[in-house]
């Protein structure tokens, strides 16, 4: 079989430890249920407190909040794991802390992080991230929710959209307007906002995919928010989120990584057992050659996202240089996994368009991979203006 072991210069004896737990996990807790969730468009709140018991969603915070210090590769781990149970909507809301607790963890005061960080560790509260507006997705600097000061509270007014755990979140991190004067970014700040704040109000959206996370559209109205809820400095919070935005992409270019893989897998399995004409499918020409570029773009995207890895870890390169790469990452990882998909599906026949297999949900996830966290054409573009071109 395809040998898609960890490179040992990447990965440490505990690293493969902390591997070793977390994939007889999802195999034990997840990935037994995730059809029924698929169906069910949820999943158990539990699941937070038993990933919390095992440590998952405190890597990478400070001891002092609960958290477990780590580097980037258990990061990476932790992608590439959850991911194998072949269900990206579990996946998400399941990690939207690792998007919405970062700018807190980074940017917070000591009286923000000691009030939010522990309990979404511990996996009593949840944390979401919401940027995205109805009127753009990637163009953070032109978003219109905006942010008042008035006396000790901001008076938020505004809307977000395709919010993951956006239903369920206790803790919402919001980008918002604080500068009406300003249409760029310099005018941009972050709120941690509480999901129980009046005048916040949330509606599901239904989806092609990812139909175990819940996703909302969000809307403001006069939202009062405590001043000691600003995340960082007023209006310049630009930075903070394109930050935030880098480390989202290379967890997804691992995640993306293990969804090819879980498709080349199913589909070897089934050209191995599946018979035409008394042959099996494994042993004609054109199925091997499929097999072959569906291992050939997993192995190229996952090198990649490894290399970048270690560059970001060891402080290797400019920092231009290291966003383009994450760019270029989360691009090659994400067209893998449209590959392998779009294969595997047409590998297994009528099969692989029946509900159930892992192939056809991988099928209707990978569109959303390639387009949140920045459109495969923005990450292009801001790829290019990096690298001075």
């Amino acid at each position: 079989m395809f040998d898609f072991s960890p490179a040992p210069h990447y990965f440490s004896p505990e690293h493969n430890a902390f591997r070793e737990g977390l994939r007889d996990f999802v195999a034990k807790e997840i990935t037994p249920f995730v059809s029924d969730w698929d169906e069910a468009e949820t999943f158990p709140r539990e699941l937070y407190g038993k990933a919390a018991d095992l440590g998952i969603l405190g890597v990478g915070y400070e001891e002092a909040y609960g958290g477990t210090p780590a580097d980037v590769f258990h990061h990476l781990i932790i992608s590439e794991e959850i991911a194998r149970c072949g269900a990206g909507g579990v996946a998400a809301s399941l990690l939207s802390h690792t998007i919405g607790l970062p700018p807190v963890a980074a940017h917070g005061s000591a009286e923000l992080k000691q009030r939010i960080i522990p309990p979404v560790l511990r996996g009593e509260k949840i944390a979401a991230l919401a940027v995205t507006e109805p009127g753009g997705g990637s163009d953070v600097a032109a978003l219109k929710t905006t942010a008042v000061l008035e006396g000790d509270d901001y008076v938020v007014n505004g809307e977000k959209v395709f919010i993951t755990s956006g239903m369920r979140a206790d803790y919402i991190t919001v980008a918002v307007r604080t500068d009406p004067a300003s249409k760029g970014p310099s005018g941009i700040s972050a709120l941690l906002i509480e999901g129980d704040a009046e005048g916040l109000s949330r509606s599901a959206l239904k989806k092609m995919g990812w139909w175990a996370s819940d996703t909302a559209h969000l809307r403001f109205d006069h939202v009062r928010v405590p001043a000691r809820n600003l995340i960082g400095v007023e209006n310049q919070g630009f930075k903070v989120f394109m930050n935030n935005f880098n480390s989202e992409r290379l967890g997804m270019s691992a995640m993306a990584c293990s969804y090819a893989q879980v498709c080349l897998e199913e589909a070897v399995g089934w050209a191995r057992e599946r018979k035409t004409f008394g042959v099996s499918l494994s042993e004609r020409q054109v199925i091997r050659h499929k097999l072959m570029d569906m291992y050939a773009r997993i192995d190229a995207a996952r090198c990649l996202t490894y290399d970048l890895a270690w560059r970001l870890r060891e402080h290797v390169g400019d920092p231009g240089e290291l966003v383009a790469r994450t760019c270029m990452a989360k691009v090659l990882a994400t067209q893998a996994m449209q590959h392998c998909a779009d294969q595997a599906v047409q590998i297994l026949g009528g099969m692989g368009f029946m509900r159930g297999t892992r192939s056809e949900r991988i099928y209707r996830e990978v569109k959303v991979m390639m387009i949140g966290g920045g459109s495969e054409e923005i990450m292009k573009d801001l790829s290019a203006r990096q690298l001075g071109i």
